[in-house]
């Protein structure tokens, strides 16, 4: 009762006067002394401009205020900002703004045994539903402060005047909600500590309460929303995790971000909230969140399609500063590229478990839906997904022996102690681990390692660095921390170790002022020799090719070339022969051992064919090296190194054992190329 009657800016004796009551009785009632009759209850609610029932189930009552704008005054010191400067801490374009909201709607995770879903919505507007837009967000008395700010001369003002040039001239306005469900919303008081304050009031608070798997640790992730609108003006509808001043559902708020400015000879330094006004002695005059009715919601374009707990948050003009998207569907087709790229580990879920991550990307005009498009993982990163579904389910082998499977190996990293720990504590070893799968031949993303930790999210990427010749082309996952999915002691240590490292934008493990304050000396080197780890363990799993028969032209198609020198007549133009199947390895004399079988065009003559084996090499020629051993095995005899076989003959088998003291390099170390060529001195 108290709380309410703070709300709707009455006293306990007004309130006493217009029921009409003693003021001793309210006292009782906002002190839990005594209830209110249920008549006396039904003057209340008519009073407070409510309803009996939440009165009676004690919800605070909405009171219904005229919504405003409070701008900061400016500094009486004289300072000034022109302009957030956390906002160029990145890049204001729709692949950070997805990275940065999505990696802290998943740090938000409500219930861990549900997905959090984000929902991505570009919805562009003119005419009338751009009118009612503008009018519910007060523009008229937003005008003003736009006009001054954009006249001030600054970097800010420029991209302010060409925004409201645009909106004039083109009469069409693009607004992205980011929704998110299953997750904590915006709880907390209204000032104090919580994950309201930290998003709405404050900037470099990374308020995480579900935090220790957090992506994000300096609390800039928020920024990207105000850098993403033209106008840097961003409207939140959040429901509740948890009660807040009794209700959990439609606290709606609004922030703008504008350099200093004067509007009628009144000073402000840059950012205004959009709400009710405030009551409290103590914030008199500033606009706080208010529980909104359906209509407003709606007026406002903060609908959500559920009850759970969660956030919307609306960009108003929203825009990719990169300049590589103007129209919508690049705007979509960006924002699915982003999701998939950076998430598609978090989308991918195993027996045992489902996934952590679900995205979806809308497109609609005036309130109709053009596009709606669920992001696929298994779609954008096959080979990706097949590997970390792999290990999700158990089915990782330790050595590739077909262009499907997964390998594992785990790889070692140190992690350093605290400082002030060294005499007490040594720090750590974990075991991340790293999964390697075969990748197709002409696949431009192959042979790269993709880093993560926490919450699955994709760090870097990075080429490993001393790749032998001929090494199997794959792609790679390196999971670290709880990315794991352990939840051990040494997880732990591994995900503060990691997350130190990061910069702003979490996108590599490399030095940073915090990991060379909080951890002892020698923890770069602890970084590099990981980084070292990795690369030796992918040249382990990829640097021998091993494959099994039926699979081998997959996998291994590379280690033989066919080549027919001089076919002249008919018998070129009846072709030449073709590989149907092959495998090799490299035996531990060092030697490749391969078995070819060929498939032969109908032919009146014999074939003389001889096969030459070369290392393929980066530059130059390819040296040839010498045979050990070739095997005459299906349809065909040798005589003096040469192949011969039968005229009519459709198939037709051989095997070869190279000889390692001809090898320019360790036979691991190189692709080998068999070329099959006419033999000298002509036809049998």
């Amino acid at each position: 009762m108290a709380r309410q009657l703070h709300q709707a800016g009455m006293t306990q004796a007004q309130l006493a006067d217009k029921i009409p009551i003693t003021r001793a009785a309210v006292s009782a009632w906002v002190n839990n002394r005594a209830e209110p009759r249920p008549e006396t209850q039904r003057r209340i609610a008519e009073i407070l401009g409510t309803d009996p029932a939440s009165i009676y189930n004690r919800t605070d009552v909405a009171p219904k205020k005229p919504l405003q704008w409070h701008h900061r005054l400016a500094h009486k010191d004289g300072g000034r900002e022109y302009g957030n400067a956390a906002a160029f801490a990145f890049d204001a374009d729709l692949s950070a703004l997805a990275r940065e909201a999505t990696q802290n709607s998943l740090d938000e995770r409500y219930d861990s045994s549900k997905p959090v879903r984000v929902r991505y919505t570009l919805h562009e507007l003119n005419g009338q539903h751009l009118d009612t837009f503008l009018e519910a967000v007060n523009w008229n008395e937003l005008r003003g402060h736009y006009e001054q700010a954009a006249a001030a001369g600054q970097k800010v003002s420029h991209s302010l005047r060409a925004a409201l040039d645009d909106l004039d001239e083109r009469n069409s306005l693009v607004l992205l909600k980011v929704d998110d469900y299953n997750a904590a919303g915006l709880t907390g008081d209204e000032y104090g500590d919580g994950r309201f304050a930290a998003v709405v009031r404050r900037q470099l608070d990374s308020y995480k309460e579900s935090g220790k798997q957090a992506g994000g640790s300096y609390g800039l992730g928020k920024v990207t929303l105000w850098a993403t609108s033209r106008f840097s003006l961003v409207l939140m509808n959040s429901t509740l995790s948890e009660p807040h001043e009794g209700r959990t559902e439609r606290r709606v708020i609004g922030r703008l971000d504008l350099p200093w400015r004067e509007v009628d000879e009144l000073a402000f330094a840059g950012p205004a909230w959009f709400g009710q006004r405030e009551t409290d002695p103590d914030h008199e005059g500033v606009s706080r969140s208010w529980w909104a009715d359906d209509q407003t919601v709606h007026d406002l374009h903060l609908e959500r399609l559920t009850k759970e707990p969660g956030t919307s948050f609306l960009i108003v003009g929203a825009h990719d500063a990169s300049g590589d998207t103007v129209q919508l569907p690049e705007m979509h087709e960006k924002l699915v590229k982003s999701l998939a790229d950076n998430f598609w580990a978090a989308m991918i879920g195993g027996r045992d478990g489902g996934p952590l991550l679900e995205a979806t990307v809308v497109t609609m005009r005036n309130g109709q839906t053009l596009v709606e498009e669920r992001v696929d993982p298994h779609a954008s990163h096959a080979a990706l997904s097949r590997a970390f579904q792999a290990y999700l389910d158990g089915d990782t082998v330790e050595e590739l022996t077909s262009g499907t499977q997964v390998a594992r190996a785990d790889v070692r990293l140190v992690v350093p102690p605290r400082r002030g720990e060294a005499g007490k504590k040594k720090g750590c070893d974990h075991d991340a681990v790293l999964l390697v799968t075969p990748a197709e031949e002409d696949d431009d993303e192959a042979n790269r390692v993709v880093y993560m930790r926490g919450t699955r999210m994709t760090v870097t990427k990075k080429r490993p660095r001393d790749l032998p010749l001929g090494a199997t082309r794959f792609h790679a996952v390196l999971l670290a921390g709880y990315a794991t999915g352990r939840d051990s002691g040494d997880v732990a240590l591994a995900e503060q170790f990691l997350r130190a490292s990061e910069p702003p934008e979490h996108d590599d493990w490399e030095h940073t002022e915090e990991l060379t304050s909080v951890y002892v000396r020698g923890a770069l080197s602890r970084l590099r020799e990981f980084r070292l780890e990795i690369d030796k363990a992918v040249r382990q799993l990829v640097g021998r090719r091993s494959t099994s028969k039926g699979e081998g032209p997959a996998a291994l198609r590379e280690l033989l070339k066919l080549d027919v020198y001089g076919a002249t007549g008919s018998r070129g133009a009846q072709g030449v022969p073709t590989v149907r199947n092959i495998s090799g390895h490299v035996d531990d004399t060092g030697a490749w051992n391969v078995r070819v079988d060929l498939k032969l065009p109908n032919a009146d003559d014999p074939w003389l064919l001889t096969p030459v084996a070369k290392f393929d090499v980066r530059s130059g020629g390819r040296p040839a090296v010498d045979w050990k051993e070739l095997i005459a095995t299906e349809n065909c005899r040798m005589e003096d190194g040469n192949l011969v076989i039968g005229a009519g003959v459709r198939s037709a088998t051989f095997s070869g054992v190279t000889d390692p003291s001809t090898h320019p390099v360790q036979g691991s170390l190189a692709r080998l190329v068999v070329d099959i060529q006419k033999a000298r001195g002509g036809a049998v």
